[in-house]
């Protein structure tokens, strides 16, 4: 990815740094010449897609749709794309919904080649929400090849933000934000879990969130994360958190790198 955004800064002063430039480094990463001849090839293709076949066959059009959903590791893996789409959601035992990651659901709901009515992608303003939504992600990427900690901060805001405003109770959010691998390291990384926590089972981790949300902010209801200083608080948690836990694994990054270097025998 050739554009480089600006960052100054690291932890939570570079996070502040990202936040008050974020609109103008964003809009010169959409006016680039590459992010433009895209534009113009998805919205003159993306009306004649009537299917997931359709969809899989232009690579383009497929990158761009992945991208938009933060699935752009599947770009290669067409086969299991197309029976996401042409599941859809409306049954049960769909694919999509019998995967962990909530993305794919998101995906397929989308595009709804399988549900009643016509395909998403006849509606006028599908593509332009395509596209917003994939360099919004792409924006993210380029973020994270410089920092990860900052590109999972920039995702926070806008996945979080959604689970929050989702109807349904608590549980089920905190569930949802299981099933959003970036959403699940922000928190793992917040609440300073351990590396086993992952391979408990699904109801005692969310179990543990909830404890450690009571904890930290004196409730577990996830609606709270619709509050921009209770978002600002996680975010500012979350790479406190990740700085403390860098720092601490740098003494053993330089203690098996000075083992390596010594002579055998």
């Amino acid at each position: 990815m050739s554009f480089a955004p600006a960052l100054p800064l690291t932890g939570y002063a570079g996070w502040k740094f990202l936040d008050r430039t974020l609109a103008t480094q964003r809009a010169a990463f959409e006016q680039s010449a590459p992010q433009q001849r895209e534009a113009d090839h998805v919205r003159s293709r993306m009306a004649r897609v009537t299917s997931a076949a359709d969809l899989v066959a232009d690579r383009q059009l497929l990158r761009v749709a992945l991208d938009a959903f933060g699935l752009g590791e599947d770009i290669d893996a067409r086969a299991f794309i197309r029976r996401i789409l042409e599941d859809g959601t409306e049954n049960p035992q769909a694919l999509a919904n019998r995967l962990a990651d909530r993305r794919y659901r998101a995906f397929a709901g989308a595009f709804n080649f399988a549900g009643p009515g016509p395909p998403a992608t006849r509606d006028p303003g599908f593509a332009d929400r395509l596209l917003t939504a994939a360099n919004e992600r792409r924006f993210e990427a380029a973020v994270g090849t410089r920092d990860e900690a900052l590109r999972l901060a920039l995702a926070l805001q806008r996945d979080l933000g959604e689970v929050a405003a989702q109807p349904g109770t608590d549980g089920s959010k905190w569930f949802a934000i299981l099933g959003t691998p970036p959403l699940r390291r922000v928190f793992e990384t917040a609440f300073g879990l351990p590396k086993g926590f992952p391979a408990l089972d699904l109801d005692r981790q969310v179990e543990i969130l909830r404890d450690r949300s009571r904890r930290a902010f004196g409730t577990d209801d996830v609606a709270q994360f619709s509050d921009p200083a209770r978002m600002e608080a996680l975010t500012r948690r979350f790479l406190l958190q990740d700085q403390i836990a860098e720092a601490s694994a740098a003494p053993v990054r330089g203690a098996l790198a000075l083992q390596l270097l010594r002579p055998a025998g």
